[in-house]
């Protein structure tokens, strides 16, 4: 249970009841499940006690994740991974069962905590990885030789638009504050674990 409570609907505004209403429904069409636990939009809930914040806040990450430069596997990838360094448990188990949604397998997710090791991504993906794994460090450690490796692999487009969605995960530190839990979205299935590794540690894998 979070810190706080959310903005119940039938004390919200009207504005504030629309986008309840419509991050609702848009939860459920991204996961194919209805939450177990919760509304499953706490975290929107908790941003209503400041509308403009968190219209504000909507703008700019419907605006990012408009961005169609980045395949959507990546970009599920790259935010997934970012989730789970920030350990933010209502992200991990949303990220886990969108992107088992959108077809990633039960393999692929137990591997994204070693997935340098593992067969099941692309060069590509373990260097996009390896950039998530860089931009989410306290301090951020982004080398220039990681950078430059970026550089040659993606536009500048693209290294705008992924970087732009690891500030979005960012904002997960938010719902991590309010200690906002699990809503259950992957209850019975592989799921990613919400984890801050150590700057050369390897996270551990887990099944929830």
């Amino acid at each position: 249970m979070a810190r706080i409570r959310g903005v119940a609907r039938e004390d919200a505004s009207p504005m504030v009841r629309l986008v309840l209403r419509f991050m609702a429904r848009g939860m459920r069409k991204m996961t194919g499940r209805e939450a177990v636990r919760g509304s499953g939009i706490e975290p929107i809930e908790i941003w209503a006690h400041q509308p403009k914040m968190m219209s504000g806040m909507g703008k700019f990450q419907q605006a990012v994740r408009k961005g169609d430069t980045v395949d959507q596997r990546l970009k599920e990838l790259v935010e997934l991974k970012g989730a789970q360094m920030i350990g933010c448990e209502f992200c991990v188990d949303l990220g886990s069962q969108i992107c088992r949604n959108s077809g990633f397998s039960d393999d692929e997710l137990l591997a994204l905590a070693r997935y340098r090791s593992s067969e099941l991504f692309s060069e590509r993906e373990k260097l996009a990885l390896d950039y998530a794994v860089a931009v989410m460090r306290t301090p951020v450690d982004v080398s220039d030789q990681l950078f430059a490796r970026m550089m040659e692999e993606f536009t500048d487009e693209q290294l705008v638009e992924l970087t732009a969605l690891l500030t979005v995960v960012n904002l997960d530190r938010f719902n991590a504050a309010f200690g906002i839990g699990s809503a259950g979205f992957s209850e019975g299935a592989v799921c990613v674990p919400p984890n801050r590794p150590a700057r050369d540690a390897e996270p551990v894998e887990n099944v929830a």
